[in-house]
């Protein structure tokens, strides 16, 4: 049932708070790592406003563009997979935010981003089913919302504010944010009132013009969907320089309708100013002055525009909160998005091979197929699988982040899931490997999880193949921090850096120095600094590979290949599975997913003959991991993949 929208109205500083303290740290992750990229952000009703905070945040925090998009637009569009792609849903229920979120999976876009309100919703469950989606639940403390969106969208947008302003701008306070933004979500505070008092002159006007500068847009947006949805009254959106190219002559023509409500903040208190002293003089206006600048702006113009529209509900005689739904509304709310049909030429192919194939080379299989390189990529594909499932392996080698591990736990030991692989490997006449560029930190991780007996049937591969040892020694890696003679006059240049100090740790091993941001940097930037402090040295002796959290530089003669070549010194001629995550160069499992039998579960090498991903569309990392060691079935001399497994 619908709630009052006063009874709404009346719970925003609880939801303020619960915004200013509730754990964000999933969040915070999240956000860097969309941070390294474009976002689309995609919504529907308020919370399409709400997706029109988050594309504004990014494109303020991190300069790359944020772009704002309906779940039929997200359905439709053909972005590319570097495009972070971030769902906003309060209930996580409507058909049209599952039906994208089912296409954006499918997709696999570098990130893929679901912030709901609910838990065990529909959009969740799909989530749950794909582990690599970033599902950020936020219940927020008012509840579900009314007919209109009020508390779950301030509180989105307050946590979005919250973790863009800590990741980006550490000299920034949110809490200064937050004291900025707290009196505007009180409706008996003097600045509440005024804004109240400004605006009466607008309800004898069926239409409002609504006038922003570039902080207070949301405010507009929002106002524009509640006075629509709630059928309030007209209004037209413009900034205060579009206002200038046509869209003031609405004023001249229908002037006796028209009212102006106008955000005005600091930064365009000139431009607004100048604008407003040029219109009519009958032509009533009110003007909301709003504190502060960026996320308090963006914040303060958002809960203005909630009080005016429960100002509005009051003098046209309808409740926001309840204006009623009639019997065609919700036929058209439950429509389903068009599905985008397929040609029936390639319908031969199942989807997980199209998906294989499209990791491989980048294109889609209707570009390939015009290209007539199709029938290449169909054959390689079907020759390596042909290998797979012919031969028996003697050993399994595989990465650990990303692989065994989800990089954003990394920190935490393996899932039982996985670790029944593991055991059911290492208790097989195969051998088990691990190639890892961490340390000490995996065996003592992959202790706590297999059991003691087999502890020295397990290799571990440390610092990329630098150290090598079985799960039971103690003594590698050795935890010596003094880099070996190559590598000395580079580790010296790094922790002199200019452009490193304060920016990356720096860890050093004997045969590997690794970088990693201490705040929020792009993966390139730090790539590039590394490679430029490389040049400056003369180092001709250094390997940089990257992970998905950090840059590992490394000696020559150091690579997960010596992990590879240890494992078949034990298996009399014996063929090795390799499987990773990062094997496109410059990936840090390269090397190892270029064997002749590489799987990997996220990125692929361009190479045709090997290092395939061979997951269903929409899946990748652990979830990957698991089904390829499911479908290895212990027999004599190892393991072999059960027939028919990735056909």
């Amino acid at each position: 049932m619908a709630k009052p929208y006063a009874s709404e109205l009346a719970r925003l500083q609880e939801t303020l708070r619960w915004a200013s303290s509730t754990d964000i740290e999933s969040l915070r992750t999240a956000v860097k790592t969309a941070g390294l990229s474009p976002l689309s952000a995609i919504g529907s009703g308020g919370s399409l406003t709400a997706a029109h905070a988050l594309a504004a945040l990014h494109q303020l925090f991190t300069g790359k563009p944020g772009l704002v998009q309906t779940p039929l637009e997200a359905a439709s569009a053909n972005l590319d997979p570097s495009v972070s792609q971030w769902l906003l849903s309060a209930g996580g229920s409507n058909v049209d935010i599952n039906a994208a979120a089912v296409s954006l999976i499918e997709r696999e876009h570098r990130q893929v981003a679901v912030m709901c309100g609910r838990l065990g919703s529909p959009v969740t469950e799909i989530c749950e089913r794909h582990p690599f989606v970033d599902l950020l639940l936020f219940p927020p403390p008012a509840g579900k919302d009314g007919f209109l969106a009020t508390n779950s969208l301030v509180g989105f947008s307050a946590l979005l504010a919250r973790a863009y302003t800590s990741v980006f701008d550490p000299i920034a306070s949110w809490e200064d944010v937050a004291s900025t933004v707290e009196p505007y979500a009180d409706g008996s505070s003097g600045q509440v009132q005024s804004w109240r008092d400004s605006a009466r002159g607008l309800w004898d006007r069926a239409t409002t013009v609504v006038l922003y500068g570039p902080s207070t847009k949301i405010g507009a947006v929002d106002l524009e969907s509640k006075f629509t949805e709630a059928a309030l009254g007209i209004v037209q959106l413009a900034d205060y320089r579009n206002f200038a190219h046509g869209r003031h002559h609405w004023i001249a023509k229908r002037g006796q309708e028209t009212a102006i409500l106008a955000f005005i903040t600091d930064e365009d208190r000139a431009i607004a100013e100048r604008t407003l002293a040029l219109i009519p003089a009958d032509v009533p206006i009110a003007k909301l002055e709003i504190n502060g600048h960026g996320p308090a702006a963006l914040l303060g113009s958002l809960l203005a525009a909630l009080h005016v529209t429960g100002w509005a509900g009051l003098a046209r005689g309808i409740d926001p909160g309840q204006p009623g739904v009639p019997d065609f509304g919700r036929k058209l709310y439950h429509l389903n998005l068009p599905s985008k049909g397929r040609k029936k030429a390639l319908g031969v192919l199942a989807k997980s091979v199209n998906a294989a194939i499209a990791r491989k080379t980048g294109e889609s299989i209707r570009r390939l197929d015009e290209r007539k390189t199709l029938s290449h990529w169909q054959d390689a594909l079907t020759t390596f699988v042909g290998q797979l499932e012919s031969t028996t392996f003697g050993g399994v080698i595989l990465d650990y982040d990303g692989t065994v591990v989800d990089t954003r736990q990394r920190f935490q030991p393996a899932r039982p899931e996985i670790v029944a692989e593991l055991e059911k490997i290492a208790r097989s006449d195969a051998t088990l490997a691990i190639a890892t560029g961490r340390g000490v930190s995996v065996r003592k991780d992959l202790r706590t999880v297999l059991p003691e007996e087999l502890w020295s049937r397990v290799i571990i591969g440390y610092y990329n193949g630098a150290m090598i040892g079985t799960l039971n020694d103690d003594s590698v890696p050795d935890g010596t921090d003094e880099v070996c003679p190559e590598l000395k006059d580079l580790a010296e240049a790094f922790q002199t850096s200019d452009e490193l100090a304060g920016a990356a740790k720096q860890t050093n091993r004997r045969y590997q120095i690794t970088l990693e941001p201490r705040q929020f940097m792009a993966e390139n930037r730090l790539w590039d600094i590394a490679h430029q402090l490389i040049l400056r040295t003369g180092c001709r002796e250094a390997i940089v590979t990257r992970s998905s959290h950090s840059i590992d530089i490394i000696a020559s003669g150091v690579s997960k290949t010596n992990v590879i070549r240890q494992v078949q010194e034990r298996l009399a001629g014996r063929q090795v599975l390799t499987i990773g995550d990062r094997g496109r160069w410059p990936g840090n499992d390269y090397d190892l997913l270029n064997a002749p039998m590489g799987l990997s579960v996220d990125e692929v090498s361009v190479d045709p003959a090997t290092c395939w991903n061979l997951a269903e569309p929409g899946q990748r990392g652990i979830a990957v991991t698991r089904s390829y060691l499911a479908a290895l079935e212990v027999t004599d001399g190892g393991l072999r993949f059960r027939k028919g497994a990735f056909r």
